[in-house]
């Protein structure tokens, strides 16, 4: 039985319409969450590196374990390092959460000067062009550097604040969407 694409759009509506309630109750969830991690964003920073932590901890556990039954196959020494580095790494930021919110905060700040010279280039390369509204993704290349020379400029302090700021801001975002996907999805009938 094959089906049309509308019949397609009337059942995936119809799929929205009945589990709108869901949508909400998440974004409502990751909004709270998001003002929490807003409000008080070393902790917010501190409970980031401590759940990769346990990530790490895991994976490298697993990867050991499963390196130790096909300890005949080709890689074994490779696969054990990793293993074993995973484990270190898990346990570092566990056991020393901030050392964790330093490295995590470097790449944060390596990603920002990135995406902000990328961002920058592809504005002028845009405006060569002569595309309309180039200034827009110079402009977000620039604030992207900035954010970068804040976060680098005070650190180890930035450190303690920087990525559960930027976590919670994601969720505020996450969870307006949520929520407004699942009201429009009540107000659309099945």
């Amino acid at each position: 039985m094959s089906m049309n694409p509308s019949e397609i759009e009337r059942v995936v509506a119809s799929s929205l319409h009945e589990h709108w309630k869901l949508f909400v109750v998440e974004g409502v969830v990751l909004l709270v969450l998001g003002v929490a991690a807003v409000i008080v964003p070393a902790i917010a920073t501190l409970a980031y590196a401590i759940v990769i932590g346990w990530l790490f901890l895991i994976m490298g556990a697993v990867g050991l374990a499963t390196t130790y039954w096909m300890r005949h196959a080709p890689g074994f020494w490779w696969s054990l390092v990793s293993a074993v580095l995973a484990i270190a790494v898990g346990v570092a930021l566990i056991g020393w959460p901030f050392r964790g919110e330093v490295s995590l905060t470097l790449l944060l700040i390596a990603f920002f000067l990135i995406e902000g010279i990328a961002s920058i280039m592809y504005a002028l390369e845009h405006r060569r062009e002569l595309s309309g509204r180039w200034s827009f993704m110079l402009m977000s290349g620039i604030i992207d550097l900035i954010l970068g020379g804040i976060i680098f400029s005070g650190l180890p302090e930035t450190a303690m604040w920087a990525i559960g700021l930027l976590v919670g801001i994601n969720m505020l975002f996450g969870g307006g969407a949520l929520i407004a996907m699942g009201l429009h999805a009540k107000s659309v009938g099945p």
